[in-house]
């Protein structure tokens, strides 16, 4: 369960997992496409960014 500002709406409004209708990952993070009370779609963007190929991982 997470919270957002919806971009239709205007409300601030929990959004429980039964309303979650994708996770993708991507390079910028993770997506979560969810419809809100009011029923327009949305989106966010959260997580770590994935690991850039010119990064070095050092494990210490």
């Amino acid at each position: 369960m997470f919270d957002h500002n919806c971009t239709a709406c205007g409300k601030r409004q929990l959004i429980f997992p039964s309303q979650v209708t994708s996770l993708t990952n991507t390079e910028h993070g993770i997506v979560v496409t969810y419809t809100c009370w009011c029923g327009a779609g949305q989106t966010l963007t959260t997580g770590r960014t994935a690991a850039r190929a010119d990064r070095v991982s050092v494990a210490a």
